[in-house]
């Protein structure tokens, strides 16, 4: 059933399906036909037709099958540089603790096994158009203890960043949770420019979404040790405001 705001989209969320076994393919075609807002634009069933597809469909979202490459994290890379605004949803074959950690932290916004139920596959998608990460509960508790365990280790272990005032305002209000129109807005920017600075952000810490940079946060320095995140200056005025 779609959800109550459907109606109100301006556009489906469109989706490449990648996956070596045919039967899975036409399962998840079955059950995005029966939402309103999710339309399926291309598929493939192997890693070099998932590079074709995502460069010639224009879609929001690629569900993509770990083991298409022969090394999945270094083909989540390889998609990624070809389509950096795509947002991949890797799909394995069971729950793989460090499979999941890994790709997480390379950029996937949602890692999944097999096994998920069709009802958190479609909650999984809409969470991951808006922007959000997505994972299974389990994947949840194995990305908490893995920072758990980082913030154990001695401020000496870990490596000192720093943030110029313009990432820094952008990493507080991410840690606020406002989205990038608001960030846009305070800032007095793009959203676009805004994406752009995450991503100069996640490869400086090291993180690969806004979980994990809210989380890193958490267990580091890092806005403490920025100085004036307040303050920063955007298409030519200074703007110095205050979260509230």
């Amino acid at each position: 059933m779609a959800p109550p705001s459907a109606e109100n989209r301006e556009q489906f969320i469109r989706v490449i399906v990648a996956d070596s076994q045919a039967m899975f393919r036409a399962g998840l075609r079955k059950i995005f036909a029966a939402e309103d807002d999710i339309r399926v634009v291309g598929q493939a069933e192997t890693f070099e037709q998932t590079v074709s597809a995502i460069k010639k469909f224009a879609a929001e979202i690629l569900i993509f099958e770990a083991a298409l490459a022969e090394h999945p994290v270094k083909g989540l890379q390889e998609i990624l540089k070809e389509a950096p605004d795509v947002r991949v949803v890797l799909v394995t074959e069971t729950p793989d603790r460090e499979l999941t950690l890994d790709l997480f932290r390379r950029g996937a916004h949602s890692i999944v096994s097999r096994e998920v139920g069709s009802e958190l596959f479609v909650e999984c998608l809409r969470k991951v158009a808006e922007g959000e990460p997505w994972l299974e509960p389990h994947a949840v508790r194995w990305v908490l203890e893995a920072y758990r365990t980082q913030g154990t280790r001695t401020p000496s272990a870990r490596t000192k960043v720093q943030l110029t005032p313009k990432e820094a305002l952008i990493v507080s209000c991410v840690t606020q949770g406002m989205k990038n129109k608001e960030i846009a807005a305070r800032v007095g920017t793009t959203e676009q420019v805004v994406k752009n600075y995450l991503r100069k952000v996640y490869d400086k810490l090291g993180v690969a979404d806004r979980l994990e940079l809210a989380l890193y946060c958490l267990n580091s320095r890092v806005l403490q040790d920025a100085k004036n995140p307040e303050s920063t200056i955007s298409n030519g005025r200074q703007r110095t405001s205050r979260p509230k």
